[in-house]
């Protein structure tokens, strides 16, 4: 594993554990009965969170498994699997 893949798995333990404080504070505001729109609000803010780990997630796998593609003569096996991941991805 090489210093940049080490920075991207780093950032992306960071942001997890960002969210998971976000998901703790949530059941915090539940048991506090705070107002709902503000519940609805961190909520949308942890959705947003882990769409942009899973786009960082994706961005990173489609690089690597793509060049590898390329290298190993299976570009319309990693196309088909791209759009199926994508397809259960954006759902």
């Amino acid at each position: 594993m090489d210093s940049s893949e080490l920075n991207r798995k780093d950032n992306i333990q960071l942001r997890l554990k960002k969210i998971a404080g976000q998901v703790k504070g949530i059941q915090r505001m539940i048991d506090e009965e705070k107002y709902c729109v503000d519940i609805l609000i961190q909520i949308a803010a942890v959705r947003a969170a882990l769409d942009k780990v899973g786009l960082i997630i994706l961005e990173n796998h489609s690089r690597e498994c793509l060049r590898q593609a390329m290298e190993n003569g299976k570009q319309e096996e990693m196309v088909s699997e791209l759009i199926e991941v994508l397809k259960k991805f954006i759902k």
